[in-house]
């Protein structure tokens, strides 16, 4: 039983989800980006989403299951999610041979052009660098209290806009660099999978997305570089969603 307020999460299936592994760049590599695309395999497939990996795609290639994807019958299904583990930039992520821009990633999923997703969270995760400033420490003064809120809903229909029900969610903010340990992964996606595995199926989304953000957060660089130990990081993410997003365990 599903309020109003909250998505229609009871479909056949959970969704479709895409993870693009963008590791190696010819002679560079991104090490320990296998580690956050197993990670995510596991955890998406635990709650029950159809997931696709694809390694080191040219922009053709990424182009063409994007395409695939967005063309794709989505009527049986509660959602779509897509991840992009990569380098980039402020407005694009890179693939083997080129960039893609991160609006042509998303604009083929909006409502006017993939009809069987309208009114259905479509969900996009970005690993990547969105600039090259490191972020510096500030003293914390108060600690991060998670709420709990449940707005009320009339449970009416409405046309929506093209652009409703997405939730943009970035490694970092806008200009700033990304962290990754090159053994364990980076430190965005290995804190999304711990906190999907402990609250994937009781927090809203939204929620979960801000202890995450709490989690990487307090984190410091420790390299031995004295010109980026101690800098910080923080996520950032930005909701379109219409209702409250729960991923409770499908029957």
């Amino acid at each position: 039983m599903y309020h109003s307020s909250e998505y229609k999460m009871n479909h056949k299936r959970r969704g479709l989800a895409l993870i693009f592994n963008q590791e190696n760049f010819g002679s560079t590599s991104r090490a320990g980006s296998r580690n956050d695309r197993d990670k995510l395999l596991m955890r998406l497939t635990e709650m029950k989403f159809d997931v696709k990996v694809y390694d080191n795609m040219n922009e053709e290639e990424v182009y063409k299951s994007i395409s695939e994807a967005a063309e794709a019958d989505h009527s049986d299904a509660d959602c779509f999610l897509l991840v992009f583990l990569s380098h980039g930039d402020k407005d694009h992520v890179d693939t083997y041979d080129g960039q893609i821009s991160i609006e042509d990633i998303t604009s083929p999923f909006k409502g006017d052009k993939c009809r069987t997703l309208v009114g259905k969270p479509k969900i996009f995760i970005f690993q990547a660098c969105r600039g090259d400033k490191n972020d510096d420490p500030a003293t914390a003064c108060d600690a991060v209290d998670s709420v709990v809120e449940e707005p009320t809903g009339d449970g009416a229909r409405y046309t929506l806009p093209a652009g409703a029900d997405f939730i943009m969610c970035y490694s970092v903010a806008e200009g700033y660099f990304s962290n990754r340990n090159i053994a364990s992964g980076s430190w965005y996606i290995q804190a999304l999978c711990e906190l999907f595995e402990k609250y994937g199926d009781s927090l809203e989304f939204t929620e979960l997305l801000t202890l995450v953000n709490r989690k990487v957060s307090v984190r410091s660089v420790q390299c031995g570089d004295s010109q980026k130990d101690g800098k910080k990081q923080v996520p950032y993410f930005a909701s379109m969603l219409t209702k409250k997003l729960y991923f409770r365990p499908k029957k």
